[in-house]
């Protein structure tokens, strides 16, 4: 970059270098601000050893394996309404806390917009191969309360926004 310029570039995350002490200034206000930025900063690495211990202290594989089961659930509970199979076998390792459910052919933005607007669920959902399907999450703070939300949601939706 021009040096001219450089002046007038400002980071969106602000760095280590934003207000460096003299000796660990380069002599270079672009540098500085600029040159440990986002995933260049050692914090996340340092954070590491905190998450361990939080992880331990929380019993995380019973998390995960929790989390699982809801998946699991959820996705055979949006196959049986929508009477198509699960693309993987359910009690299988091909997903963990991420997996997805086919649709049957549907308005997906309509779908999505609705699912959001009349019920507050938030998912992903995509066509592939021409075919569309559910992406769902379960993450540590997910309940049952949040598969029911999508399953009720879905058997209302998915008759109205037919393809």
């Amino acid at each position: 970059m021009r040096q001219e310029v450089q002046p007038l570039i400002e980071p969106l995350i602000v760095s280590w270098g934003y207000h460096a002490p003299v000796e660990m200034a380069t002599g270079s206000q672009f540098i500085d601000y600029l040159q440990w930025t986002g995933t260049f900063d050692p914090a996340a690495y340092l954070s590491v050893p905190a998450a361990i211990r939080f992880m331990q202290a929380n019993a995380w594989e019973n998390v995960q394996q929790e989390s699982h089961e809801l998946l699991k659930n959820a996705i055979a509970q949006i196959c049986e309404l929508v009477g198509l199979p699960p693309l993987y076998p359910l009690d299988s390792d091909f997903y963990a806390q991420m997996g997805i459910a086919p649709l049957p052919p549907s308005d997906l933005v309509l779908l999505k917009s609705r699912l959001y607007d009349e019920h507050r669920v938030e998912v992903p959902m995509t066509e592939w191969q021409d075919k569309q399907f559910v992406r769902i999450s379960v993450q540590a703070y997910n309940g049952q309360d949040d598969i029911d939300a999508l399953v009720d949601a879905l058997k209302k939706l998915l008759p109205e926004v037919k393809a």
